[in-house]
């Protein structure tokens, strides 16, 4: 199971005021549940931080949980959207995952919480 106690937080040094962060890590890699393959993305994560923000270096160790598992592009990118809101408490945030073709077909997926600015 992907490990969300890896996520650590640090404080907002402008929360008075809204600004987008965006950090994009293109080397995730999950499993395909059905085949077995290895999936390779790009997950994009932007977010309007109210107190805290995430901390890089436990994001990438976050992400890399994710290697060995067996699990769908759409439950990957919600489950990093749920997991990310509950270290985090953004006032907006939106996590991309934009996957690598695969027999002709190449995957986007996006999900948004809270309400940007």
């Amino acid at each position: 199971m992907p490990d969300a106690s890896l996520l650590e937080c640090f404080e907002n040094p402008n929360p008075s005021r809204d600004y987008v962060i965006e950090h994009v890590a293109d080397e995730f890699t999950s499993v395909c549940p059905k085949t077995g393959h290895p999936d390779f993305g790009t997950v994009t994560l932007r977010f309007i931080p109210d107190k805290l923000c995430v901390e890089l270096k436990s994001l990438k160790l976050y992400y890399h949980s994710f290697r060995n598992e067996g699990i769908f592009y759409e439950a990957v990118t919600n489950q990093i959207a749920d997991d990310l809101a509950k270290a985090m408490q953004p006032r907006w945030m939106e996590v991309e995952t934009n996957w690598k073709g695969r027999g002709g077909i190449r995957s986007v997926i996006r999900v948004e919480t809270g309400k940007r600015g």
